[in-house]
Protein backbone atom coordinates (compact mmCIF):
# COMPACT_ATOMS: atom_id res chain seq x y z
CA UNK A 1 0.00 0.00 0.00
CA UNK A 2 1.19 3.53 -1.36
CA UNK A 3 2.29 5.14 2.08
CA UNK A 4 0.47 8.31 3.36
CA UNK A 5 1.99 11.59 3.19
CA UNK A 6 0.30 14.64 5.94
CA UNK A 7 -1.90 16.77 5.12
CA UNK A 8 0.65 19.72 4.90
CA UNK A 9 2.22 18.68 1.85
CA UNK A 10 1.69 21.04 -1.82
CA UNK A 11 0.32 19.17 -4.79
CA UNK A 12 3.44 20.11 -7.12
CA UNK A 13 5.72 17.72 -3.88
CA UNK A 14 3.35 14.87 -4.39
CA UNK A 15 3.71 14.99 -8.08
CA UNK A 16 7.54 15.23 -7.86
CA UNK A 17 7.50 12.50 -5.48
CA UNK A 18 4.74 10.38 -8.21
CA UNK A 19 6.79 10.86 -10.81
CA UNK A 20 10.31 10.08 -8.58
CA UNK A 21 8.21 6.56 -7.12
CA UNK A 22 7.20 5.59 -10.46
CA UNK A 23 10.11 6.70 -12.49
CA UNK A 24 8.26 8.68 -14.82
CA UNK A 25 11.17 11.46 -15.36
CA UNK A 26 12.46 9.98 -18.47
CA UNK A 27 9.06 10.14 -20.24
CA UNK A 28 8.50 13.69 -19.58
CA UNK A 29 12.19 14.74 -20.45
CA UNK A 30 11.53 13.15 -23.66
CA UNK A 31 8.49 15.14 -24.17
CA UNK A 32 9.74 18.36 -22.77
CA UNK A 33 12.57 18.19 -25.19
CA UNK A 34 10.54 17.53 -28.06
CA UNK A 35 8.04 20.53 -27.18
CA UNK A 36 11.15 22.73 -26.28
CA UNK A 37 12.89 22.03 -29.79
CA UNK A 38 9.61 23.19 -31.63
CA UNK A 39 8.43 26.32 -29.50
CA UNK A 40 12.61 27.63 -29.81
CA UNK A 41 13.82 26.41 -33.02
CA UNK A 42 9.69 28.00 -34.65
CA UNK A 43 7.93 27.48 -37.84
CA UNK A 44 11.04 27.44 -40.44
CA UNK A 45 12.74 25.02 -38.58
CA UNK A 46 10.18 22.49 -38.42
CA UNK A 47 8.73 22.45 -41.52
CA UNK A 48 12.30 20.67 -42.04
CA UNK A 49 12.14 18.59 -39.01
CA UNK A 50 10.62 15.00 -39.63
CA UNK A 51 11.90 13.41 -35.82
CA UNK A 52 12.86 14.59 -32.76
CA UNK A 53 14.21 11.64 -29.99
CA UNK A 54 16.02 12.03 -26.78
CA UNK A 55 17.89 9.12 -25.60
CA UNK A 56 20.62 8.89 -22.50
CA UNK A 57 21.29 12.86 -22.85
CA UNK A 58 21.62 12.31 -26.44
CA UNK A 59 19.02 14.48 -28.60
CA UNK A 60 18.66 13.31 -32.29
CA UNK A 61 16.96 15.46 -34.89
CA UNK A 62 16.22 14.22 -38.42
CA UNK A 63 16.27 16.74 -41.01
CA UNK A 64 14.07 16.55 -44.24
CA UNK A 65 17.06 19.45 -45.49
CA UNK A 66 20.92 18.89 -45.79
CA UNK A 67 21.08 22.92 -46.01
CA UNK A 68 19.15 23.45 -42.78
CA UNK A 69 21.29 20.19 -40.91
CA UNK A 70 24.84 22.16 -42.09
CA UNK A 71 23.28 25.56 -40.75
CA UNK A 72 22.48 23.95 -37.60
CA UNK A 73 25.88 22.01 -37.02
CA UNK A 74 27.59 25.23 -36.39
CA UNK A 75 25.24 26.01 -33.32
CA UNK A 76 25.01 22.76 -31.45
CA UNK A 77 26.03 23.85 -27.98
CA UNK A 78 24.01 26.82 -28.39
CA UNK A 79 21.02 24.60 -29.07
CA UNK A 80 21.93 22.50 -25.96
CA UNK A 81 22.11 25.79 -24.30
CA UNK A 82 18.74 27.09 -25.18
CA UNK A 83 17.09 24.07 -24.80
CA UNK A 84 18.63 23.28 -20.90
CA UNK A 85 17.93 26.84 -20.00
CA UNK A 86 13.70 26.13 -21.20
CA UNK A 87 13.80 22.84 -18.92
CA UNK A 88 15.21 24.82 -16.37
CA UNK A 89 17.56 21.55 -15.64
CA UNK A 90 20.14 19.91 -17.87
CA UNK A 91 18.50 17.65 -19.29
CA UNK A 92 20.85 17.49 -23.27
CA UNK A 93 24.06 16.93 -22.84
CA UNK A 94 24.88 16.73 -26.82
CA UNK A 95 22.94 17.13 -30.34
CA UNK A 96 23.39 14.79 -33.05
CA UNK A 97 21.48 16.17 -36.48
CA UNK A 98 20.63 13.80 -39.35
Amino acid sequence: MAKRLNDNNSIGDVLKEFIGANRLQPGIDKIEVRDAWKNLMGNGVNNYTSEIMLKNGTLYVALTSAVLREELSYGKEKIVKMINEDLGREVVKEVILR
